[in-house]
C-alpha cells in the first residue's frame, strides 16, 4: 500500500511540474506580446487556455483520489494539500496571461496610435522570475529560494504605483485617451497578480517544507 501510495504521489508531482511549465511559457507569451501589441500571439495564449483547465481538474481530481483511498498523513497529506492549491495558484496565473491578451488585443484596435507609456518590459521579467523561482522550489524543496520570491513581491508592486502615476498624468494630458490608457494600466495590474499567485506558491512550497503557515507577509 505504501508503495502504491508513494508512486501516486510522484505521479502527481510530475504533473504538478509539467502544469508548471505550461503556465510558465503562458507568462514568457503575454509577457513578450505587450510592447510589439503581437495580437498573433494574444490570439493563440487565449486559444490555448482550455489546456491549462483541463489539467488543473485532472490534478485536483487525481489529489482527491489519492486523499479519499489512501488517507494520507504527515508529509504525504501537506503535500496533496500543497498541491491542490498550488494548482489552483497556476490556473489563476494562466488566466491573467489570457487577460493581458485581452488587453493586448483590445488596444490594437486603436488607431490613435497612442504610445505606451510605462515600459513593462522589467516588471514583467520579475513576476516571470517569481514564478520560475517559486516552481524551482518546489522542484528542490527549497525554502531559502521560496523565500527570496516572496520578497521580489514588494519590487513589483513598486512598478504597479509607478505605471498607475505615468498613466493617470498621460490621461490629464489627453483626456481622449483615458480608455486606451486604463486598458495599459490594467495590463500592470495583471502582471502584478501573477506576482501574487507567485507568492502564494512559493508559500506553499514553505508549508510544505517546514509545516509552517506564513500567508499574509508573515515573514
Amino acid at each position: 500500500m505504501a508503495k502504491h501510495l508513494q508512486r501516486e504521489l510522484e505521479k502527481i508531482k510530475k504533473s504538478i511540474l509539467e502544469l508548471g511549465a505550461l503556465v510558465e511559457d503562458r507568462v514568457r507569451m503575454a509577457i513578450s506580446s505587450i510592447q510589439r501589441r503581437d495580437v498573433e500571439v494574444a490570439v493563440q495564449i487565449d486559444r490555448m487556455d482550455h489546456e491549462v483547465d483541463e489539467m488543473e481538474v485532472e490534478i485536483e481530481e487525481e489529489c482527491l483520489k489519492v486523499l479519499a483511498l489512501h488517507q494520507p498523513v504527515a508529509v504525504d497529506l501537506r503535500f496533496l494539500v500543497s498541491v491542490i492549491k498550488i494548482n489552483s495558484e497556476l490556473e489563476r496565473i494562466a488566466d491573467e496571461a489570457v487577460n493581458i491578451a485581452h488587453r493586448i488585443k483590445t488596444i490594437s484596435k486603436d488607431k490613435s496610435g497612442a504610445a505606451f507609456v510605462f515600459d513593462y518590459a522589467i516588471m514583467g521579467e520579475k513576476a516571470r522570475a517569481m514564478l520560475k523561482m517559486s516552481l524551482d522550489a518546489l522542484v528542490q524543496l527549497d525554502t531559502d529560494m521560496a523565500f527570496k520570491s516572496c520578497l521580489m513581491d514588494d519590487e513589483v508592486d513598486a512598478y504597479v504605483r509607478q505605471a498607475y502615476e505615468q498613466l493617470n498624468r498621460s490621461i490629464q494630458e489627453h483626456p481622449e485617451l483615458s480608455g486606451i490608457y486604463i486598458n495599459m494600466f490594467l495590463i500592470s495590474r495583471h502582471i502584478e497578480r501573477i506576482a501574487d499567485h507567485a507568492t502564494n506558491i512559493a508559500e506553499e512550497v514553505i508549508y510544505l517544507t517546514d509545516g509552517e503557515i506564513i500567508r499574509h507577509g508573515n515573514y
